[in-house]
């Protein structure tokens, strides 16, 4: 029998470590992220960052948009601080925020819970959002086209609301409803909750998607009621989008402009005035634009301030509920 003589196996060779796709953070291909963020930064300092150091530069100045602008120091703000003029803007701008942010946020809560938690289970999830998109249409509309069909609605002589009232034998409720100082400021905020209560709802019914429908059943088994299933399930798994919903709703509420613009140009006399009317008027209309900036840079202010105390109170909630889990 022949042997078979032995073969040392050839030493595999080692291949060298593959380099990694992804750079290392702080090689060259960094770089090129800059490139995709530098039309974004072109864009930020060109429509916000320079418009804002030179609205604030002219709240020092006095100039009426012709000649070059006179250094005043803090005449405008001293000024300011003593326009009861403004203080009235802004005290209406709190009444916006009653129609704007709390009875909207509030009606807007109740609605998106029956919608999902009784019409969608007993009607379907395609009513219940034919009726959300109901609720929402008032937030597509031009404030020009809106604005005509309420002032048609609320004209004094032959508008729909006073006629209505004639016809059904209350003639005496008949108002210029827009025209007189009890009732305008009312007036606009009936409209601004109109307009306002579809955003809400959307948002809200969007957040009640991640919500597990064996709760509700589980809750209703147990004997709760639909008023306790919406206190324990609804408000508390929603929260972050209802502290949402109260900051960018408030904001809007502050600088709120078409509307006033539209329907009574802030007036009769003061009754409807707010911030961004206000500095409008002193912009475009006194020509004084040092001072109207001065009003548009102390309506930013109050909105960042606003802005950080939201922030801070859902980070703070947000820390107690990890903390009690």
């Amino acid at each position: 029998m022949t042997a078979v003589p032995f073969v040392r196996p050839a030493r595999a060779k080692r291949l060298p470590p593959e380099e990694p796709l992804i750079p290392q953070r702080g090689g060259r291909g960094t770089g090129g992220y800059w490139l995709y963020l530098l039309p974004g930064l072109v864009l930020l300092t060109v429509v916000v960052i320079i418009p804002l150091v030179w609205n604030l530069y002219l709240t020092f100045t006095e100039w009426r948009g012709i000649k070059p602008p006179i250094w005043i120091g803090l005449d405008n703000w001293v000024a300011l601080m003593q326009d009861q003029k403004f203080w009235t803007s802004f005290g209406n701008s709190i009444w916006m925020i009653v129609a704007m942010v709390i009875v909207p946020t509030a009606i807007g809560l109740v609605l998106a819970a029956v919608l999902f938690d009784l019409v969608g289970r007993k009607f379907g999830g395609r009513f219940a959002s034919f009726l959300r998109a109901t609720y929402y249409l008032p937030q597509i509309l031009p404030v020009a086209v809106a604005g005509i069909v309420i002032g048609w609605i609320l004209r004094p002589q032959d508008g729909a609301l006073n006629t209505i009232l004639e016809n059904i034998g209350l003639g005496f409720l008949a108002h210029n409803w827009l025209g007189s100082p009890d009732t305008a400021l009312p007036s606009i905020m009936v409209v601004l909750i109109w307009v306002q209560i579809g955003y809400p709802v959307v948002i809200f019914m969007a957040a009640l998607q991640r919500v597990d429908p064996e709760l509700y059943e589980a809750a209703e088994l147990d004997g709760a009621n639909w008023f306790q299933r919406f206190r324990a399930i609804t408000v508390s798994i929603i929260r972050p989008e209802i502290y949402v919903v109260t900051l960018t709703t408030t904001i809007a509420a502050l600088k709120v402009f078409g509307p006033v613009y539209v329907l009574t140009r802030g007036g009769p006399g003061t009754s409807t005035i707010v911030p961004a009317y206000y500095a409008y008027t002193e912009f475009f209309q006194a020509q004084q634009v040092g001072y109207g900036a001065t009003i548009a840079t102390a309506l930013t202010l109050v909105i960042g301030v606003i802005a950080v105390i939201f922030i801070r109170a859902q980070n703070a909630s947000e820390r107690k509920e990890r903390a009690g889990l």
